[in-house]
């Protein structure tokens, strides 16, 4: 990750997997479920995809590498959760498998730039106490 060319959480690019995660699901799953569903499924899956870039932008308002951290981590559990939904609705036939494929992508690979994210984070956090005055013996 190249701090030079990260101004705000919308340069980081777990924010724009998840991002594309939340498009996915408001442009192509939430419009093909049945009314009745609007309530309930649908809420759901766009709570979920909305809180994967709400939690890393969060984050990365914390200026504390382990705050930060935190937040990446939850926003990878809500990408975890909208995986559930999209296979809770392909269960119940009201999604593709080629959709829900295509979601599997997605959530796949916000997760793999989360995990990375969540390793730099803490390894630079562990730095910045290795290289604290106080902390050394």
């Amino acid at each position: 990750m190249n701090q030079e060319t990260i101004r705000t959480f919308e340069d980081h690019q777990c924010w724009k997997a998840c991002r594309e995660l939340r498009l996915f699901v408001r442009r192509k799953v939430v419009p093909g479920l049945p009314k009745e569903e609007v309530y309930r499924l649908a809420d759901q899956i766009i709570r979920s995809s909305r809180s994967s870039t709400a939690n890393i932008a969060e984050g990365y308002g914390r200026f504390h590498y382990l705050d930060n951290a935190k937040f990446c981590s939850q926003a990878r559990g809500s990408c975890w959760e909208t995986l559930d939904h999209l296979i809770a609705a392909n269960d119940e036939c009201l999604l593709s498998d080629d959709l829900l494929d295509e979601g599997r992508q997605l959530v796949q690979y916000a997760v793999k730039l989360l995990n990375g994210s969540i390793s730099y984070l803490q390894r630079a956090a562990n730095q910045k106490k290795s290289n604290h005055p106080t902390y050394h013996r």
